[in-house]
C-alpha cells in the first residue's frame, strides 16, 4: 500500500492569474508545472492550500464533503497572503470538474479521494519581499487514499511545548506551507527525544493545536477546545465534530484551556483527548508529555466518545447516516 498522499491522478484542474484577470480553468497533466526560478512563491512563501475529500456511496454516487467551507477558507488564506483574489464558484467548479473526470477512481469506504487545491505566487520578481505577486497559479490535485487507520487507531503521544508556537500568531488561521515548515523541527526533536508522535503547542501555557491538527479534550459530557482566533487553524473537521457533539447532547466549550487544567482533567478516569483533521478525522490521544513527565489520558486507550464521534462523521460522509446539516454535495 502506497503511503498516504503519494499517488496522484494523471491530470489536474488549473487556472492562471496575470495582468489583472483569471484565465479559464483547464484540465492539464499533473506531472509537472513550469516556474521561473525567481517566482515569488520560491522566495517569499506566497502559497496556501486546502485539503478535502470526495466519498463514494453504496449506489456509486460521488459526494464532496463541505467543499464550501474549504473554498471559503482558501479565499481567506489567499487574502491574508496577498495572493490574487478569486471567486468561490470558479474554484468549486474546478474541483467538481476534476473529481467528475476521475469519478471511477474514487475508492470505496473507508478510502476516499483526497483533494488538494493549491494557490501559489508565480511572478518572477526577487525584489518584492515587501510586495505581493502580480501573477499566480491555482490548481487542484487528486490523490486516492485508503484508510488512515489501516493499522488500527493507535493512541498518540503528544509533547507539550510551552515555550514555542507553531507559527506567528497572526498567521495561524492561514493554511500555508510555511506554518507546517516552522513546526517540523520541534516535531522531529520530540520524536527523537521522547518518542512523541506530535507536538501540542501551548505558548505561555495556552493549549492551541499540534503541527497539523486541532486538539480536543473530552471530560464526561463536555468537549473542550480553544476558541477561534487568528493563532490557529479553523479546522473544518473540528467544526463538524463539534456540531455532531452538540447533536448528541454534549456540552461544547470553546474557550481558553491552560496546560494545568488540561493535565488535571486528562488524569480523570474516563477522560479522553483527540486530534481532528481531514486525513485522520478524529485520532485518539493516549499520553501527554510535559518535560520528562508522562501523563496518561484516561485509560490511555481510544475512548468510546472519540470513536463514537468519529464513526458518526464517517457515517455521514459514507452516506450511511442522514446528512442533516447539508454537508454533502453530489458531483
Amino acid at each position: 500500500m502506497a503511503a498516504f498522499g503519494t499517488v496522484f491522478m494523471p491530470e489536474m484542474a488549473m487556472a492562471r492569474f496575470s495582468e489583472g484577470a483569471w484565465s479559464s480553468a483547464e484540465i492539464v497533466s499533473s506531472n509537472n508545472i513550469s516556474l521561473h526560478p525567481g517566482a515569488h512563491v520560491l522566495h517569499y512563501a506566497s502559497t496556501c492550500f486546502e485539503g478535502l475529500k470526495a466519498f463514494r456511496h453504496e449506489d456509486g454516487s460521488i459526494h464532496l464533503f463541505r467543499m464550501d467551507r474549504n473554498v471559503a477558507r482558501m479565499q481567506q488564506s489567499s487574502q491574508l497572503l496577498s495572493l490574487p483574489a478569486f471567486e468561490a464558484p470558479m474554484l468549486e467548479q474546478m474541483i467538481i470538474d476534476i473529481v467528475r473526470r476521475f469519478a471511477a477512481e474514487v475508492p470505496a469506504p473507508p478510502g476516499s479521494m483526497y483533494i488538494r487545491p493549491t494557490h501559489i505566487g508565480t511572478e518572477a520578481a526577487i525584489g518584492k519581499a515587501a510586495a505581493p505577486t502580480a501573477s499566480s497559479l491555482l490548481y487542484v490535485l487528486l490523490s486516492p487514499v485508503g484508510d488512515y487507520f489501516a493499522g488500527g487507531a493507535k493512541p498518540l503521544r503528544l509533547l507539550l511545548e510551552e515555550n514555542g508556537a507553531r507559527c506567528a500568531a497572526h498567521m495561524g488561521m492561514v493554511k500555508s506551507g510555511g506554518n507546517y515548515a516552522s513546526a517540523l523541527q520541534p516535531i522531529l526533536k520530540a520524536r527523537a527525544s521522547v518518542q512523541a508522535d506530535q507536538v501540542l503547542f501551548c505558548p505561555g501555557g495556552d493549549v492551541q493545536e499540534t503541527g497539523a491538527a486541532n486538539f480536543l479534550l473530552i471530560d464526561g459530557n463536555e468537549i473542550i477546545t480553544k476558541a477561534l482566533d487568528t493563532s490557529f487553524l479553523h479546522g473544518v473537521t473540528r467544526d463538524s465534530i463539534l456540531t455532531l457533539a452538540r447533536d448528541l447532547g454534549m456540552t461544547v466549550s470553546e474557550r481558553e484551556l491552560t496546560v494545568e487544567e488540561l493535565l488535571e482533567r486528562a488524569a480523570k478516569p474516563g477522560a479522553e483527548a483527540a486530534l481532528s483533521g481531514t486525513a485522520a478525522v478524529l485520532t485518539p490521544v493516549g499520553t501527554l508529555i510535559r518535560g520528562t513527565q508522562e501523563h496518561q489520558v484516561g485509560s490511555g486507550e481510544a475512548g468510546p466518545i472519540t470513536m463514537k464521534l468519529r464513526q458518526a462523521l464517517n457515517a455521514i460522509q459514507w452516506g450511511k447516516a442522514e446528512d442533516k446539516h447539508g454537508w454533502l454535495r453530489k458531483v
